[in-house]
């Protein structure tokens, strides 16, 4: 009943509905009501699950011919956008006594972020906008760089710095992007010729190809949601504009991917959350200090380097906000690593701050994104890039 009536409500205090489900997550989870069973098969299958349809749905989503015209562009803001808060963390965490191995975690850890925001822009008919489609590029290159850095750090805090595993990263890396955006669209062309673009038969390729390469970069040890992302990606490739089965898309996000958000409220223990915040205060604070200017600093810079009004600059700073799916995937990983010393990579404190930033982050930059979406949803002229205007904008009066 809550994960009904919780994010109507926030609809009607103008909030994102994802709010209210993870909201009703941390009522239902193990801190509060513990109606919910956060290590239960059916709860952690379902969340799993709508994680990765998020970032696949995100990739099916990208305008591919828009997307060609503005790669240079994502890119750019890809790399600024891993940059700025990777260079605050790591300042932050070196002032504050941790290791350089640790640093460089720690500043992956913050440098990703998670497009909890994408339901909204959807919402407001903005999937087209040139800084949405730069926003959603960029997302695919923090998150890979986010877990290249945790595959470096991880084997130099239990063995020593080794080159040839750095070397093998970037050799996977290097064949397994090109792979599965051009040989699963080839392959997904091929398959639909066979066996026809049914409801049924384009939904099992959908989830067949996605689960594939959220498997295949698991094997490489990257994050299976860089998979799913690519996958979106390659599939739009095959598919073109032919809406494949709406079906489950509304399955997606009616129940996979709500799953997902309510199990991010599973993590707030209001314990930690306080404990935290009274014994660590100046680490919890300069966590998000880090966060919010880097990620900020990014999207001003390159808004203003594309001749972005302000209203495209806060819709891609609000996007970037939100640190849930890498991010937890980082500072977990890093938690349970441990050398021979039984020293862990980040400790505990870290690990709470790490939280803390998840809850904070997820609830600001959707509220952000609702805002930043409104304005320019009310100038659809703003949505032209390179010469293309989307055909439902008006003229703007002389």
């Amino acid at each position: 009943m809550l994960t009904l009536v919780l994010p109507n409500l926030m609809e009607r205090l103008h909030l994102p509905r994802p709010v209210g489900y993870i909201l009703a997550g941390v009522l239902l989870g193990p801190n509060v009501l513990a109606i919910l069973n956060p290590d239960g098969k059916v709860v952690s299958f379902f969340s799993e699950l709508g994680k990765l349809l998020l970032m696949f749905f995100a990739g099916f989503e990208v305008n591919i011919a828009q997307f060609q015209r503005a790669r240079n562009k994502a890119m750019t803001f890809g790399v600024l956008t891993f940059a700025c808060p990777f260079i605050f963390a790591i300042g932050l965490a070196a002032a504050m006594g941790y290791s350089g191995n640790a640093c460089a975690v720690i500043g992956s850890i913050l440098a990703s972020h998670t497009l909890l925001g994408l339901p909204i822009v959807k919402d407001r008919g903005l999937m087209n906008l040139e800084a949405t489609v730069v926003t959603v590029g960029a997302t695919l290159l923090t998150d890979m760089l986010s877990i290249f850095v945790l595959a470096i750090c991880v084997p130099i805090h239990v063995r020593g710095f080794e080159p040839v595993g750095v070397l093998k990263t970037i050799t996977w890396l290097a064949i397994y992007v090109p792979g599965i955006v051009i040989g699963l669209s080839w392959l997904v062309e091929r398959l639909l010729r066979v066996f026809g673009t049914s409801r049924v038969s384009s939904a099992l390729i959908m989830l067949l190809v996605m689960a594939a390469s959220a498997q295949a970069a698991e094997w490489i040890g990257m994050e299976g949601i860089i998979g799913a992302f690519l996958a979106g990606v390659s599939l739009k490739r095959a598919f073109g504009e032919f809406r494949s089965d709406d079906a489950l898309e509304i399955m997606s996000h009616a129940l996979f991917i709500p799953v997902f958000f309510i199990t991010a409220g599973f993590l707030v223990d209001f314990k930690i959350f306080f404990g935290t915040l009274s014994h660590q205060p100046l680490l919890v604070l300069g966590v998000l200090a880090a966060l919010f200017g880097g990620k900020w600093l990014a999207a001003e810079a390159a808004g203003r380097l594309f001749g972005y009004g302000r209203q495209d600059r806060d819709l891609m700073f609000s996007l970037t906000v939100p640190q849930v799916a890498a991010t937890l995937a980082v500072a977990l990983v890093a938690y349970s690593t441990m050398n021979a010393a039984k020293e862990r990579l980040i400790d505990q404190a870290m690990l709470n701050a790490t939280v803390v930033l998840v809850i904070v982050s997820s609830l600001v930059g959707l509220i952000l994104t609702q805002r930043a979406a409104r304005p320019v949803k009310q100038e659809p002229a703003r949505a032209a890039t390179e010469g293309a205007v989307l055909a439902d904008a008006p003229p703007k009066a002389e």
